[in-house]
């Protein structure tokens, strides 16, 4: 049981030191949940439950002054408790977002103190201390792992029998409300991305997406083998820019003799 907690916390921790290395979204549950599964010995829940929570997740980004529910701590923890207590899916969805939230507001304290570290790193910039700079970046993420770390190990040690007690106290059908509500999830998602990312310039593009889907019978790899096309030659990505236009001055200077 300790072994398990100490496995949880550093997955935790692994999500949460995503954010210094340049974050390449391993603090996904869908990433996460897996790992998870494979400590507690069911990889195949961890998978299920993963894929349900990145759903649920799925539009909580942080825009602006806005900071989402804390999706680390609470999808590592709601995958654990769920498969430790033999619970479904829906129950892990009924635990994760409560768990995000409280953990959001665990993180929010924690982070009153760290103007001063920042304070310490202009200080740095304005004698040009690059290491003085780099040591506060690391530690200011380090705090944040540290803490995910503390709070998944104590947590899943320590709270087994009062998340059970917590399910039996539920009534069935909030239980069965979450699961219904994890069928609509998708569409809520993907309606939340498309108001950040469709603009004029890209709805064509996603629209040829979806016609080449249901009328063409394209897979998804082909489309995204062909977005990918379409983005090389847009963005020329390639570098063929110049050269086709020096081709075409050469073109013009031929027609002229």
């Amino acid at each position: 049981m300790l072994v398990q907690a100490i496995l949880i916390g550093l997955i935790a921790a692994f999500g949460k030191l995503d954010y210094q290395l340049g974050t390449l979204y391993a603090f996904r549950p869908i990433v996460l949940c897996p790992l998870v599964g494979i400590v507690l010995g069911d990889l195949q829940s961890g998978l299920a439950i993963g894929a349900s929570l990145e759903l649920l997740f799925m539009g909580s980004i942080s825009i602006g002054a806005y900071v989402p529910p804390d999706e680390c701590i609470g999808g590592v923890l709601a995958c654990a408790f769920a498969i430790q207590l033999g619970q479904s899916t829906e129950a892990a969805i009924a635990l994760a977002m409560p768990i995000a939230t409280l953990c959001l507001a665990i993180k929010n304290v924690v982070n009153a103190g760290m103007p001063l570290l920042v304070d310490r790193a202009d200080v740095f910039a304005s004698k040009g201390n690059l290491k003085g700079i780099y040591a506060m970046h690391w530690i200011i993420g380090l705090v944040i792992v540290v803490l995910a770390f503390i709070l998944c190990s104590v947590s899943f040690y320590l709270g087994a029998d009062a998340v059970q007690g917590l399910l039996d106290f539920i009534p069935t059908f909030v239980l069965d409300g979450f699961g219904v509500a994890a069928n609509i999830l998708p569409a809520m998602g993907f309606a939340m991305l498309g108001r950040l990312v469709l603009t004029k310039q890209l709805a064509p593009f996603y629209f040829l997406g979806f016609l080449l889907c249901s009328y063409a019978n394209v897979p998804v790899l082909g489309v995204a083998l062909i977005a990918i096309i379409i983005g090389i030659d847009k963005y020329d990505l390639l570098g063929l820019g110049g050269a086709q236009s020096q081709l075409s001055v050469e073109g013009d200077e031929d027609d002229d003799f």
